[in-house]
């Protein structure tokens, strides 16, 4: 590949960069190019993404945000204008076990008044929607791995319109429509610097040594974010860190009966969910000590997962969902977060480089904001607004902010 020129180049083809390219597109823009370092999709943090679409957040924007984000994957054919799209929306709904009776009821209200469709489930409700499903409120014991009198008398919340996608081929299909509108994407091309003269971006420079000139940069590289910022001697203010995330899965055993809704279980620490078609479950962690693992190198991050989080998550799992068997194989994968431990939501906006944009530390939210986030991003740089575009401001991530206040920094936020 020569060297050559853009009007807009983005540095990462996972789900962030190719929701801007695609949100881009239908804004009409062109000239734009997708640097992708990996020679298929995926490869990153969005391939190993759990792409759990829900609502529920501590910020009500963060809501808006999440609900407008969903909606775009519920209506993906319309969304990307492809007629046969590869990605289709699950719509299994998530169900929130808090271990209380008051979180629930404020949480529903709330998410309802922020046009999100949410019901309140108390023990009988809860055994007649999902049998397979222990009410129990308390929390297991790790230590000894021993059994308790299980205890019900809490009450769940229950996201009607939540649910995930495979977030391969929904990244696949923002491919195929974002070539399909004209915009370039690369793959197998990896920026080693941000090229600049005057307080002003001018292109990028890759591994194989060519160079691509634009005066618009953005920066959705994810993990791979930070050593670009610190080459080109800029310092943005945050810290944003790889994080290796570990996933479980196992086969799903025909004993476990009746639907399995995307699941956040507080007392026992873990979030799980169905996939391939319902035959396996996915389980992994929403503590905020599990999201902490720095990596120094995310291309050399070990990809198997511990035995100890096997052995833990799954206790959690089964306690949860007594019918489960631990038969047949325990497999797993470790995906990366890029995790902004300062108020673990992302950063938005144009830099103190001119022309260079910044688009990460999503911290795990990234998935079911990425359509929005593009949004977001392509309405400020263009000036050009949507029908379906949020109404939450793009200043509320922005470089200058002060972090966010929260009482958890973990995936929940």
């Amino acid at each position: 590949m020569s060297n050559s020129t853009r009007d807009i180049l983005i540095l990462g083809g996972g789900i962030i960069g190719l929701s801007i390219a695609w949100q881009l597109a239908r804004r009409g823009i062109r000239g734009v190019t997708v640097l992708e370092r990996g020679r298929g999709l995926g490869e990153g943090s969005t391939g190993a993404s759990s792409a759990v679409l829900r609502h529920r957040y501590s910020l009500d924007n963060m809501v808006a945000l999440a609900r407008d984000g969903i909606s775009a994957y519920r209506n993906w054919q319309s969304f990307t204008g492809l007629v046969q799209p590869t990605a289709t929306f699950n719509n299994d709904g998530i169900l929130w076990l808090p271990g209380d009776r008051h979180w629930a009821p404020t949480e529903s209200q709330r998410l309802q008044q922020l046009g999100v469709a949410a019901e309140v489930l108390d023990d009988a409700a809860l055994a007649d929607r999902f049998p397979a499903f222990n009410c129990c409120v308390l929390t297991p014991d790790i230590e000894t791995g021993e059994d308790h009198p299980c205890t019900g008398g809490g009450l769940a919340l229950f996201e009607n319109d939540a649910g995930w996608m495979d977030p391969v081929l929904a990244a696949e299909d923002l491919r195929t429509a974002c070539r399909a509108a004209g915009v370039e994407v690369r793959m197998g091309c990896e920026v080693k610097a941000i090229t600049h003269a005057g307080g002003r971006v001018s292109g990028v420079a890759l591994a194989e040594g060519q160079r691509v000139s634009a005066p618009l940069v953005i920066n959705a590289l994810g993990p791979w974010c930070m050593p670009l910022y610190q080459a080109a001697g800029l310092d943005i203010g945050w810290q944003l860190k790889p994080v290796r995330i570990q996933v479980v899965y196992i086969d799903r055993p025909p004993e476990l009966e009746g639907p399995v809704p995307v699941t956040a279980d507080i007392p026992g620490g873990i979030y799980f969910r169905t996939q391939n078609r319902g035959q396996q479950i996915i389980v992994s962690s929403v503590l905020e000590e599990d999201e902490r693992e720095v990596v120094a190198d995310p291309d050399g991050m070990m990809r198997e997962t511990d035995r100890d989080f096997e052995q833990i998550k799954l206790h959690m799992l089964q306690h949860r969902l007594p019918a489960l068997s631990y038969r047949g194989k325990v497999r797993g994968y470790c995906g990366l977060y890029t995790v902004n431990f300062d108020d673990v939501h992302p950063v938005l906006g144009e830099t103190a480089l001119k022309g260079l944009w910044a688009a990460n530390g999503f911290s795990g939210h990234g998935f079911k904001l990425a359509p929005m986030i593009g949004a977001m991003v392509a309405k400020a740089i263009s000036g050009i607004s949507l029908a379906d575009d949020t109404s939450v401001p793009i200043d509320m991530f922005s470089l200058e902010r002060e972090p966010i206040s929260l009482q958890s920094k973990s995936v929940l936020a």
